[in-house]
């Protein structure tokens, strides 16, 4: 656990609190934690899942590990202690945004079981923060390699490459196991949705939402990222 430097900070309380937000937004702020190898689908998961809880009326955001190192983690490595501050960072924000009663959507590989189990005790295990296992045997994730990546890493031209010389560590116990060499995205996406379903985490009310945001920017169906 990381201590602040200095002793001379103090918690400022306000006046609106999570219950007060979950209320506005009518469904409890919450993250989905997408852990896997690459090319076995997270990205791609979290962004069908967001279309589908966007058309349930629920207010989201992804975090997606590419995405946070153009930004905020773009002065870290991967050794394993940039690593581990990479998603201590992204922990610390799954967390405020859980506050916010927003769903977040954290798509990273996440490869130690210890930097993830940090994440999820920033929850205080109050069912608001769910591991998704996005399990895929590495030959089906080398076989889409999206980015090129295994290609390279194998050649010795990326060091440090998760599944080829670097270890993941899979969860022991996800709330939410996906199968995705064996399912397609859809399926995927169902199940996650059944889940939320079944432990009262969204309303299974399917508000009408104006479908224009997508009109005209649908992507084709592409491999899983």
């Amino acid at each position: 656990m990381v201590h602040p430097k200095s002793s001379n900070v103090y918690w400022h309380p306000g006046q609106i609190n999570r219950n007060d937000r979950e209320s506005l937004k009518g469904h409890r702020g919450l993250t989905l934690w997408f852990t896997g190898i690459p090319a076995s689908g997270k990205s791609t998961l979290a962004v069908a899942l967001e279309k589908e809880l966007y058309e349930r009326n629920c207010h989201t955001y992804i975090l997606d590990g590419d995405n946070i190192r153009h930004g905020l983690n773009k002065n870290l490595g991967f050794s394993p202690e940039d690593r581990k501050e990479n998603i201590r960072r992204i922990g610390e924000v799954a967390a405020l945004l859980r506050d916010c009663g927003i769903i977040n959507l954290v798509a990273f590989i996440s490869p130690y079981r210890s930097d993830r189990q940090a994440a999820r005790a920033l929850s205080h295990d109050d069912g608001t923060f769910l591991e998704v296992f996005v399990d895929c045997p590495v030959e089906v994730c080398e076989e889409r390699d999206p980015k090129g990546m295994y290609k390279k890493a194998r050649e010795g031209l990326i060091k440090e490459f998760t599944a080829v010389s670097a270890p993941y560590e899979p969860p022991e116990d996800p709330e939410i196991h996906l199968h995705t060499g064996r399912y397609a995205v859809n399926e995927c996406v169902q199940l996650t949705i059944d889940y939320l379903l079944r432990h009262d985490l969204i309303s299974p009310k399917l508000p009408i939402v104006a479908d224009t945001v997508f009109k005209e920017q649908r992507s084709p169906p592409g491999a899983m990222a």
